[in-house]
């Protein structure tokens, strides 16, 4: 049946199948945290090799376009192919692919061999991501939003110490310095292999069990309509985030004079405040219903991004806060939200997310990087101060909030 905006469209439940299990969705978040701190590090060493090869913006907007369309084209491949395969230990050869970027991006002498690295790691990033979202859901114990969250957390709180880590290491050092990220690496396939063996022994157990299944109440229009905000909200929130991930550096030393470890530590300000949000997003979603989080984390963060360009540092360091507890609390919901409309496509769902989400990341880097050559790094942010008010559209999304 249609549902509009304004009435709660009813869950076909069945009871939880397990309880939550706490100690595989800290482990999975751990590893998120190691998989995503070692992403971190390309956007993170963008002054130093724009230095070193003499970058244009337009330069660095392709080296992320080539790493997210790797981390993006392939997730929804992965994850349709493990919703009937399952590979429990496939995230281990994820991070290998990591492991080979970063020992890459550590020697690369070249243009070319910095866009060979960040593929690596973007190949890495498009195995790992859709089976980790899947563990967290199959750990969840029906607290998906809150699991979401724990997943989420991770990942952001590793966005925000790689670029620590740069600052520390690498920047008074040299590119090469980078090599010492492969030990994040070594850690990370320690803890997948935990991780994998309990995955193999809960698919065992399943094959035994009929699978517990939440059917939303919904006609396949209305899901199709609902996937399409969901994604155009996506659209909205990662080309925002790629001006702050890849440019917010550049934006500060421009506006500000800062050096280049002082821009690093105000993006990893601004990078723990989005770990803080993510938190938030998934229990506010679980309490009060997925879309008035998912409307609230977009559209609520536009006053905050319009003010932005016009402040002076100090107020600049907060509105980024702000901004990043903001608008990082919606992608947990987002994707939840997702789930729970095609709860039988858990994989393909997860990996088209994360894929679309890391494409738009890349094309949004890649074309601002263009405008900002062709204008300036201050021009970027009045353009995109806008994007957020694409978030009124969440106000047509069915809510989903369990009655």
């Amino acid at each position: 049946m249609n549902v509009s905006s304004d009435n709660a469209a009813p869950i076909e439940r069945t009871p939880v199948a397990q309880q939550t299990v706490y100690s595989i969705l800290f482990s999975i978040a751990f590893a998120h945290l190691l998989n995503d701190l070692l992403q971190a590090v390309i956007p993170a060493a963008y002054p130093i090799l724009k230095e070193n090869f003499n970058l244009s913006f337009t330069q660095i907007g392709l080296i992320t376009l080539a790493y997210q369309l790797a981390a993006s084209i392939l997730q929804p491949v992965v994850g349709l192919y493990t919703d009937k395969r399952p590979k429990p230990f496939s995230q281990i050869f994820g991070m290998l692919f990591t492991l080979s970027g970063i020992v890459c991006l550590s020697y690369a002498s070249s243009f070319e061999m910095i866009i060979v690295s960040v593929v690596l790691v973007g190949i890495g990033s498009s195995i790992f991501h859709p089976e980790a979202s899947r563990i967290s859901f199959l750990a969840s114990g029906g607290k998906r939003g809150l699991a979401q969250s724990i997943f989420q957390l991770g990942g952001n709180a590793g966005t925000a110490i790689g670029p620590l880590l740069v600052a520390l290491i690498v920047v008074p050092n040299s590119q090469y310095y980078i090599i010492w990220f492969v030990v994040v690496a070594l850690i990370g396939l320690l803890v997948l292999s935990r991780i994998a063996l309990w995955y193999q022994t809960h698919l065992s157990l399943r094959s035994t069990k009929k699978a517990v299944i939440d059917l939303p109440n919904l006609s396949q229009k209305t899901i199709v309509i609902s996937v399409g905000i969901l994604l155009v909200l996506i659209f909205s929130k990662f080309f925002y985030m790629a001006s702050m991930s890849s440019y917010f550096t550049f934006y500060l030393i421009e506006k500000f004079g800062l050096s280049v470890q002082e821009a690093q530590f105000h993006l990893v300000l601004f990078l723990a405040a989005c770990a803080l949000g993510t938190l938030i997003g998934g229990p506010l979603g679980d309490k009060f219903g997925r879309k008035y989080v998912i409307w609230f984390s977009v559209l609520g963060a536009a006053p905050f991004t319009l003010l932005l360009p016009y402040v002076d540092l100090f107020w600049t360091g907060v509105l980024s806060v702000v901004i990043g507890i903001i608008i990082s609390s919606a992608f947990p919901a987002i994707l939840v939200y997702a789930q729970e409309l095609l709860p039988k496509k858990l994989g393909m769902v997860s990996g088209l997310f994360y894929g679309f989400a890391f494409g738009m990341g890349g094309l949004g880097s890649a074309l601002l990087g263009n405008l900002a050559d062709h204008t300036s790094i201050t021009y970027v942010y009045y353009l995109c101060a806008y994007l957020p008010l694409i978030g009124i559209i969440a106000l047509f999304l069915p809510n989903l909030k369990k009655k």
